[in-house]
């Protein structure tokens, strides 16, 4: 959410930064609401000053034994339009609130200017294609023909967008999971993290999927029952960056699948004051995430690229304001590395102003080869959010003043694991249908080498 104090500032310049990112700001409905907030605020502030004086003249009254019965009428009557104009003001400012939550982040100066992904800029490129010796096919041929892909079962099962692996294949699968957790923890110095797959309303507001994307979201309503908390049950309050802050959350709110682990591991700190000893926060899990894909349709309807349930290994930084972009160099590098272990062919590219998502001031994203398509295709994206998600989420760290001041965040993928597995396949196809195992993830298959046909 941007900060309110620069829309009432600078709001001609950040209508233009906004406009950059095909936005078109609401300007004369913010500056109606702005000018009803200003003199309701002015009028209620006036009734509360005359009330409190109205107040005050009564027990002078009193204390002298005199009649005050013409005040207190006063008092009743001002205490009446105090409530009217207080009620008045909390609906514009909910209007004015629902206006912020449906803005996007402000680009960094550093984003390419831009009008769609066509303009987004190359920054690097690691690794040289393969060349075939045969024309290679796409992963859905290369698994049906190993026997381990099945894409009518899962339709069966669920409808499209689903997918089934059995056998080595899903041992793949897991294998790069396990592979990617181990890099980013052992090498990487980020913190292995469980989180809840379904979340709270409040949760999605804070990253910024809600309200502007519920419609790309699982929303699961539940049964009204609560349970009682166990006795000594652990609770969030003993994570070393929570220590300071009460829970939240209610029992019978509806729930949602999370779109990704980002939003659960973002939230760890939503409504806390960290100790700033404590930064940088680095965090990583795997989950499933589940994304309904309404803007979607038509889009990638063949094979693991675009699904309703897929995998992730995210990873999420919680930052000093100060060193942000240091990180988003050193998140993005750390998606590479997984990469770059694999000998998977990549480039990096930094998104337009148009092409960036939501909550992002700066994104980067890293397309892999696919050999069958002949391109390069996103399988990880790297994002500094800036004070964007700490805001909604009043996630924040006392500064050199001792004074609480917004954090920055970030995320990334560290990877989308079914993509990788897509890209594996196809990059290490041979001639005879089999797929060469990378070395890395050997040991993590049982010294398996390669995926033969069931046929073979």
């Amino acid at each position: 959410m941007l900060d309110i104090h620069l829309l009432r500032t600078q709001l001609d310049h950040v209508a233009r930064l906004l406009a950059e990112r095909n936005y078109v700001f609401p300007l004369a409905e913010f500056s109606a609401l702005e000018a009803e907030r200003k003199n309701l605020q002015t009028c209620t502030q006036e009734l509360q000053a005359r009330r409190n004086a109205a107040s005050k003249q009564i027990g002078n009254a009193k204390s002298r034994g005199e009649d005050a019965s013409a005040i207190l009428a006063e008092v009743a009557h001002l205490g009446d339009e105090l409530k009217q104009a207080e009620s008045r003001l909390d609906q514009t400012q909910a209007a004015l609130q629902h206006i912020l939550l449906q803005i996007p982040n402000l680009p960094h100066s550093s984003v390419p200017e831009g009008r769609s992904e066509s303009d987004n800029r190359e920054v690097r490129r690691w690794g040289t294609p393969r060349t075939f010796d045969f024309s290679p096919a796409d992963h859905v041929s290369i698994g049906e023909r190993l026997g381990l892909l099945d894409f009518p079962t899962a339709a069966k099962i669920s409808g499209a967008r689903f997918s089934l692996l059995t056998g080595s294949l899903a041992h793949l699968h897991r294998a790069l999971a396990q592979f990617m957790l181990d890099v980013h923890v052992r090498e990487h110095g980020y913190t292995e993290t469980y989180v809840p797959y379904l979340v709270n309303a409040e949760s999605l507001r804070g990253t910024g999927q809600l309200p502007k994307f519920k419609e790309d979201l699982f929303e699961v309503p539940r049964r009204k029952t609560a349970e009682p908390l166990l006795e000594n049950q652990p609770t969030a309050a003993t994570l070393p960056w929570n220590s300071n802050s009460p829970q939240g959350g209610h029992d019978d709110d509806d729930l949602y699948l999370i779109p990704t682990s980002e939003v659960p591991l973002s939230n760890i700190v939503r409504d806390r004051i960290v100790d700033p000893e404590l930064l940088p926060i680095k965090l990583t899990a795997h989950t499933p995430c589940f994304r309904s894909e309404a803007g979607s349709y038509g889009r990638d309807t063949r094979g693991m690229i675009r699904q309703h349930q897929f995998e992730k290994v995210e990873l999420v930084q919680i930052v000093h304001p100060a060193h942000s972009y240091k990180a988003l160099e050193e998140l993005t590098g750390h998606a590479e590395a997984i990469l770059q272990k694999l000998q998977l062919p990549y480039r990096v590219m930094a998104l337009c102003t148009a092409d960036m998502g939501f909550a992002a001031a700066k994104t980067y994203d890293i397309e892999v080869w696919l050999p069958q398509q002949d391109t390069y295709r996103e399988i990880s994206s790297c994002s500094n959010c800036e004070a964007f998600q700490a805001r909604r989420m009043q996630a924040r760290f006392r500064n050199e003043k001792g004074k609480p001041e917004l954090l920055h965040t970030l995320n990334g993928s560290g990877l989308a694991v079914g993509r990788t597995l897509v890209a594996i396949l196809e990059n290490f196809q041979n001639a005879d249908g089999s797929v060469s195992i990378p070395k890395v993830l050997q040991g993590y298959m049982g010294g398996t080498e390669r995926l033969v046909p069931r046929n073979a």
